[in-house]
């Protein structure tokens, strides 16, 4: 990950976490193109990275993200190319790049994280935030729409009750709130947060097989919105008569017998059974 980027600072650690930061502190993080493109190519790098195990998204100063940078008063569109379904908004870049990923992200979020900053981590596997953190979907009260999929991932998150309050209202609410509605998974002083977030990773580091920890992120989003479960038995069952050839499940039990860490042998993605349904679809959502 030798990039040099602009808007985001990334860094690996020897533990193998990848910390991808928003950075545009005196500008609170405000949600650019390039910022979008810059966090997509970094996402994407982490995940190709047989380095990085887990990645965080963070930003550096207060506040985590409080929205898209509208100071000019313009946005930066390309109606032509959307309308043949090329150009993809900004936030949606980050939000899928996230979805696609083989490794778990988690996010850590800090004061303001409204609009963009509050849809771009609704596909991120863990979301962790400071006990100062404000969260909003404002879209409603500037007059424009919900992007970076945000209205296909906050109903699975939240429900949809809660969804259509925040979304239509378009309120910003605290962390509490956030908490108690599910959209986060846990609080933290603001000078812990960031701490938490690597202990959180690292734990899955030690306890967790790659391989298995792909796979089961993508059977939760490709496999959860299926009307019936027939077709999740159906992976369900092939996975499980794969395991008597696994070196990871015969890693994960000698080490449970012995009472020690596991270190599992399987890589990603070149470990990644190639039969699974959505392999050639490049991560196509259910639904």
């Amino acid at each position: 990950m030798g990039t040099e980027y602009r808007t985001i600072e990334v860094g690996v650690d020897a533990d193998g976490i990848a910390r991808i930061a928003l950075n545009r502190p005196d500008a609170r993080n405000g949600y650019t193109v390039t910022m979008s493109d810059e966090l997509e190519n970094a996402l994407t790098e982490a995940d190709q990275d047989d380095r990085v195990r887990v990645v965080i998204l963070a930003a550096n100063g207060r506040h985590f993200c409080a929205g898209a940078d509208l100071s000019d008063g313009t946005f930066e569109v390309d109606p032509t190319a959307a309308d043949a379904g090329i150009w993809k908004e900004p936030a949606g870049r980050c939000s899928l790049a996230i979805f696609r990923m083989n490794k778990p992200v988690i996010a850590a979020v800090q004061g303001a994280a409204v609009g963009a900053g509050s849809t771009i981590i609704l596909s991120a596997d863990y979301r962790l935030a400071a006990r100062d953190a404000r969260f909003g979907f404002v879209f409603s009260q500037r007059g424009i729409y919900p992007e970076g999929a945000s209205a296909w991932f906050l109903p699975r998150l939240v429900g949809m009750g809660t969804a259509l309050d925040w979304m239509v209202s378009g309120r910003v609410f605290e962390a509490t709130e956030a908490h108690e509605r599910g959209l986060v998974h846990s609080l933290y002083d603001p000078g812990a947060l960031e701490t938490a977030a690597f202990e959180l990773a690292r734990q899955l580091i030690e306890t967790t097989a790659p391989v298995s920890v792909a796979v089961t992120r993508r059977m939760l989003y490709e496999l959860s919105g299926d009307p019936t479960p027939e077709r999740a038995v159906r992976v369900d069952s092939r996975l499980v008569a794969g395991l008597v050839s696994n070196p990871d499940a015969f890693e994960g039990v000698s080490a449970f017998l012995e009472k020690r860490k596991p270190q599992f042998p399987g890589r990603v993605p070149d470990d990644i059974p190639s039969w699974l349904p959505w392999s050639d679809e490049q991560a196509t959502p259910v639904g």
